[in-house]
């Protein structure tokens, strides 16, 4: 057995020509090494190729090209044991409304052939806070239940691997924190979680590492500290005693000024120190009453890397 949870070489995904649709290159090629125990983030815009990749590791569609080896087990070699090591909670419902939370938990473990006597459902409706609704019909679950449900069936035959495609789309604020508490107890037990979302301060919160996805081809894999290292930029905040007009500025640094009437001065970091800004302002007679400052974000590394491809 190696470190890795998941290693994915050479993976590509061609759809055929449909009607007047030509061919679809999905994953152009896509290499992917993801370690045990990690939150591993992988993000990408709409139509980027995360669907598909997660979809060929549930076994759903069939890979054009490469390998899929997950907790060891190669696809193609050992398909049985490979599903059994990976549970996915899909972004879309997929939840028979006649059947209770209890009951879709048994369906569930029985169609992973897990015997009735490892059966872990009195456990997993208690972590998934839906013990008071057991013998509730699922179509009378809110939209948020019908969520932690999905994960709930996504851990009833104890997978290595669990894959979160957009678990809190459509949640509010306190269904979204019982989620996040959910995968970091569930991460500290051993599981290695692989996260897709497109609310990017999340995946900055959670995930050890990520990698983006854009139009089949990953364009960037670090660890999350890394990746908002790579844009040299900051903003120094400034509330001034009084109403200031500055008329120049050092070389590099760009001022905007701010509704509240704060002044916001961008500057490289590499290049340029808030000290210098601060000094500038003080040979000014500028008397500051208030100083932050403000960093890059997931988002404004994310838009720096799709937005030019």
């Amino acid at each position: 057995m190696t470190d890795h949870a998941l290693e994915i070489s050479g993976l590509t995904k061609t759809y055929a020509a449909t009607g007047r649709a030509p061919a679809k290159d999905a994953l152009k090629g896509i290499d992917l090494d993801i370690p045990r125990g990690s939150i591993f983030g992988l993000l990408g815009p709409n139509g980027a190729g995360k669907s598909t990749l997660i979809n060929i590791l549930a076994g759903l569609v069939n890979k054009t090209a490469g390998s899929v080896k997950i907790w060891g087990f190669d696809q193609d070699v050992n398909p049985r044991q490979s599903r059994a090591a990976i549970g996915i909670m899909p972004q879309e419902p997929n939840l028979d409304p006649f059947f209770t939370p209890r009951g879709s938990l048994d369906v569930q473990a029985g169609l992973y052939g897990v015997p009735r006597a490892q059966r872990r459902t009195e456990e997993i409706l208690d972590l998934i806070g839906l013990s008071d609704k057991a013998e509730a019909y699922a179509r009378s679950l809110s939209g948020g239940m019908r969520r932690r449900l999905l994960l709930g069936k996504a851990l009833v035959h104890d997978p290595h691997i669990l894959v979160l495609d957009e678990p809190t789309a459509g949640v509010d604020i306190e269904l979204r924190n019982m989620l996040w508490d959910n995968v970091r107890d569930l991460n500290r037990a051993g599981k290695t979680i692989i996260l897709t979302t497109h609310y990017l301060e999340e995946a900055e919160a959670m995930c050890d590492e990520i990698a983006i996805i854009n139009h089949g081809e990953m364009i960037v894999r670090d660890t999350t500290a890394n990746l908002l290292g790579t844009l040299d930029q900051k903003t120094l905040v400034i509330t001034p005693e009084k109403p200031a007009d500055i008329a120049a500025m050092p070389d590099g640094v760009t001022l905007q000024q701010r509704d509240d009437g704060r002044l916001a001065f961008s500057y490289k970091s590499s290049t340029i120190q808030a000290g210098d800004i601060l000094a500038h302002l003080s040979g000014a007679g500028i008397r500051v009453r208030d100083v932050t400052t403000e960093q890059p974000d997931l988002e404004d590394v994310f838009l720096s890397l799709t937005s030019s491809r």
